[in-house]
């Protein structure tokens, strides 16, 4: 026995056997292909091997831009910058609104007053009547439509007999001593004044005491 033959014997020789399924076609051309009953190690063919799942085909992330914070610090700027341009022009518009308010009410006050100037002769003429008595009648009717009327606008009559003086309000046109006051006082009233709300409209006119 040969050395050749020695070292086959711990070996298993396979064998194979190629059988030849091929047809002759009438032209003398072969049909088909060789069948081998050899069959591959491991008992199939080896499958293609299939990438990992989670590798390859994962959609990263995309990175945050460099210039996004800087953008993003520039519109908050210009946003605040905005926002103090609102509230700069609604304060101005605030006080836009009272000043014309404000205007419109002294304006309104003033037409009302050079009206009601106009009609404090009138109103003088009634106090002269109603001293002398002569305010009777259907005149009576009258003059209290007229005074109330007036009322109604905001114009209040002052000056009386034994009001302690006040130079801004009266108009002092005589003096005289007396041992009755202990103060300047109204002993006597020519003229009534009148007031429209906070306004002097026109002073009284009135005689003063003064102590001895």
């Amino acid at each position: 026995m040969s050395r050749a033959d020695d070292e086959n014997d711990g070996q298993a020789t396979e064998r194979v056997v190629i059988r030849d399924r091929r047809k002759i076609n009438p032209n003398g051309t072969a049909t088909g292909e060789p069948v081998s009953d050899k069959k591959p190690n491991g008992g199939g063919a080896h499958r293609a091997a299939e990438p990992e799942e989670g590798t390859g085909n994962a959609t990263e992330a995309p990175a945050p831009q460099p210039g996004l914070g800087a953008e993003l610090e520039a519109l908050r700027t210009e946003l605040d910058e905005r926002t103090r341009d609102l509230q700069r022009v609604t304060a101005e518009y605030a006080n836009y609104r009272k000043r014309v308010d404000r205007d419109r009410g002294a304006a309104a006050e003033q037409t009302t007053g050079a009206v009601l100037s106009a009609l404090l002769p009138v109103l003088d003429d009634i106090d002269r009547a109603r001293e002398h008595g002569d305010l009777v009648g259907p005149f009576a009717t009258v003059a209290e439509s007229l005074t109330a009327a007036t009322g109604k606008f905001g114009l209040v009559a002052f000056g009386e007999k034994g009001d302690p003086f006040d130079p801004t309000r009266h108009e002092a046109v005589a003096h005289q001593t007396s041992a009755d006051v202990s103060e300047p006082t109204c002993v006597e009233v020519m003229r009534r004044g009148y007031t429209l709300g906070e306004r002097l409209l026109r002073p009284a006119l009135v005689a003063v005491a003064e102590p001895e």
